[in-house]
């Protein structure tokens, strides 16, 4: 038994924003149905990088790894007939994700007004970039829009240097999470009360919220990896090709002792972190001139020894051999039918009575006749008549 066990959810999200909250769903039990099509592929499935044949839709690692535990059917809804088992999933769901262009589900007769007539108690979740109301709604854009305009590109990258954009679409892993408690707390709302509710989720929003403190001090600036009142705090290198190590040293007790490991003179015009702080270019220059003749490996252990907070900083490799993340059962093997045996990261909570299970995401329309036929009904004859007209594509 899963936790979401027996949910329902019409899921017509694509790309990153809305997959990523319905996988951590469908991982903790809920039936999720992917509704899609292959005359206009989620964005998500063309995304590098790729296993099998060059861009072969069913084998982007970036759609497997955010769809894991769902089901593929595919619609064309631009086809009223294809609306119309839209509709009928919705009948069946509890709950309809989207992420469209504001707009798009009213024009193909999907809004939130025409979902509650099909069923009254439904609960809509809509992503955007910037949401549903004010001088913004209706804009169009990806995550990195949201970056820019929530001051993470502002805030991000050296005080001498241009904002620096995130390397990935950081708006499309923060707003998921956000979807996904929106949900639980409507589903429980739900529960209570027996009426749904349109949720309006931007990527702006979280992506503010997670750094509202920094909007607190108006001189707040781009810093790099330093930080106000600790030094050192930053990245040195160590002995290796492209090996680092990330220190900080909180107090003065955890500066000694890494004046000690490193076997720096202690410097008394250093003792203190403001002293640190107002020569930390310098101090940095001076440690990165040790390390680097370091095993990044056993400069760490010393350093965890003596309780001075520092971490290997890892690639994606390292990340996916960690110890820690193996042991903590964060990454699980999943057969796939393109990717074979792969590791696919599980949802990053424990439940004791109720753990996840991720099984590997569905290929384009792999599950159009058990939905199709076994939930909605549709005859074999019909299933084939429709697919024939393209409005199962």
């Amino acid at each position: 038994m899963r936790a979401l066990d027996g949910v329902k959810i019409a899921d017509f999200s694509w790309v990153g924003a809305g997959p990523r909250s319905t996988k951590d769903l469908a991982d903790n039990g809920a039936l999720v149905i992917k509704i899609e099509s292959a005359r206009r592929l989620d964005l998500g499935r063309r995304s590098p990088p790729f296993a099998g044949r060059p861009k072969d839709h069913d084998g982007s690692a970036f759609f497997a790894q955010s769809n894991t535990s769902k089901k593929s059917v595919t619609l064309n809804l631009s086809d009223p007939r294809g609306v119309d088992l839209a509709r009928k999933l919705v009948a069946w769901a509890d709950v309809v994700v989207e992420n469209f262009g504001p707009g798009y589900m009213e024009r193909i007769g999907l809004g939130f007004d025409e979902l509650r007539r099909i069923k009254p108690d439904i609960i809509l979740a809509s992503v955007s970039v910037a949401g549903r109301t004010g001088p913004m709604a209706g804009f169009r854009g990806y995550g990195n829009s949201a970056a820019a305009h929530s001051g993470h590109a502002a805030l991000s990258g050296w005080p001498d240097r241009p904002p620096h954009m995130p390397p990935l679409a950081y708006g499309d892993v923060v707003a998921p999470m956000f979807a996904t408690v929106a949900i639980l707390a409507a589903l429980e709302y739900r529960t209570r009360t027996k009426q749904g509710q349109h949720l309006d989720i931007s990527q702006i929003e979280p992506m503010v919220h997670v750094i509202a403190d920094l909007f607190a001090d108006p001189h707040s600036t781009k810093t790099g990896n330093a930080d106000p009142v600790i030094a050192p705090h930053g990245v040195y290198p160590c002995k290796g090709r492209d090996e680092w190590i990330a220190i900080a040293a909180e107090t003065d007790a955890q500066w000694r002792s890494l004046c000690e490991i490193l076997h720096m003179p202690f410097d008394p015009q250093l003792a203190t972190a403001q002293d640190r702080v107002a020569q930390s270019d310098i101090l940095d220059r001076s440690i990165a001139e040790v390390t680097v003749l370091q095993d990044r490996e056993a400069l760490l252990s010393a350093l965890a020894q003596s309780d001075v907070p520092a971490a290997a900083v890892q690639n994606g490799r390292d990340v996916f051999e960690d110890p820690e993340l193996r042991a903590a059962g964060h990454f699980v093997p999943v057969l796939h039918p393109v990717l074979g045996e792969s590791m696919m990261p599980a949802p990053p909570m424990t439940f004791s009575q109720t753990p996840p299970v991720v099984s590997a995401a569905p290929c384009l329309g792999a599950d159009n006749e058990n939905v199709l036929s076994g939930i909605l009904g549709v005859s074999a004859a019909q299933l084939e008549e429709l697919e024939s007209l393209g409005v199962i594509a």
